[in-house]
């Protein structure tokens, strides 16, 4: 395999692809949001109707120029699998912005800057993964055992993440041999001051959600390259889900923690993408349609379940006013 050796077809899908994407970020941070602001519920979900819609066009586009159904489903299957797994990562952006007490009007500057270092590190590791399997086709295998691993593992724990960014070391590092202040001055990440550079703690939670990202693109990224060693279909269908991530984080944010079964349904994803990985070396595959209908039917599947059987809520313990109030009614009756 030629790395990123692309067809006449594939060249100008891939030059609408890049004009799609450099082109909504001139206008998302140029134009549209010049000063910080809250994104409202309205906002996001336009913006996520749109990333859905242009996804879909650039699917069928992919079915019309170059290749038919097959490379169309693998698009779909790959970016499907891809923004499913985002919401995993959704989770910890929370947790992340709840812990440094970050303003509202600040998550959309930070989600920004955020998603266009995904674009980059992202491109880095598709390019790498390509190498690798071009010139080790054995290493797909590792990959298959990796994402079974990875979904056993998430498929135990509780859903209850926990995070403690003090004991990061990057965080560490950084606050040891960088200037941090304690206040945001106004959404900066840095300023100058005397002549010496500072960092907001804006800055930290940016570099924190890169390197969960980056944690996160260890599993989506093999996931993808299961489906597909199409280097183009991988990324295409990687930054398209990425780039709806940020509104769909506004979208879902106050309503994730209904979906308490849809970790199991993405661990399900990852167990059978890894197993349909090592049946290849059985010379047993598993057409990208069936893919397909097994994580669509998965994710749906949790989600709908989450719905019908929603978690119980614990009944938190009766104080003495409450233990009083009680005894007086009791007594009343």
């Amino acid at each position: 395999m030629d790395i990123f050796s692309f067809s006449s077809e594939e060249a100008w899908l891939l030059l609408v692809f890049g004009i799609i994407i450099i082109g909504f970020l001139i206008i998302d941070l140029g134009i549209l949001h010049r000063n910080p602001e809250k994104i409202t519920t309205k906002s996001a979900l336009y913006q996520t109707i749109f990333w859905i819609a242009i996804s879909v066009a650039f699917g069928i586009g992919i079915y019309y120029y170059d290749g038919g159904s097959e490379k169309a489903l693998e698009f779909f299957a790959a970016y499907f699998t891809e923004k499913a797994l985002s919401v995993d990562n959704i989770f910890v952006i929370i947790l992340i912005l709840k812990y440094f007490n970050v303003k509202e009007e600040f998550f959309h500057k930070i989600l920004f800057w955020g998603i266009l270092g995904a674009i980059v590190f992202r491109a880095i590791f598709i390019f790498l993964g390509a190498l690798l399997i071009s010139e080790f086709h054995w290493i797909l295998y590792i990959f298959g055992v990796f994402l079974v691993y990875s979904g056993v593992k998430m498929f135990k724990e509780d859903g209850e993440e926990e995070i403690d960014p003090e004991n990061n070391p990057i965080i560490k590092f950084m606050r040891r041999f960088f200037r941090i202040t304690s206040s945001d001055h106004g959404g900066k990440f840095t300023f100058t001051k005397y002549n010496k550079i500072y960092f907001t703690p804006l800055f930290l939670v940016l570099v924190l959600i890169e390197t969960t990202d980056l944690i996160f693109a260890v599993d989506s990224i093999p996931a993808a390259f299961a489906i597909t060693q199409d280097e183009f279909i991988v990324y295409t269908s990687n930054i398209f889900a990425v780039m709806g991530l940020r509104a769909m984080f506004f979208l879902l944010a106050g309503v994730l923690g209904k979906f308490h079964y849809l970790q199991k349904g993405l661990s399900f994803v990852l167990i059978f993408i890894g197993l349909k990985m090592l049946l290849e070396y059985f010379d047993l595959h598993i057409p990208v349609l069936i893919s397909f209908a097994v994580i669509l039917g998965a994710i749906t599947f949790s989600i709908v379940l989450s719905l019908v059987k929603p978690k119980p809520v614990l009944d938190s313990p009766l104080t003495e006013d409450d233990e009083e109030k009680k005894r007086l009614e009791n007594e009343e009756v």
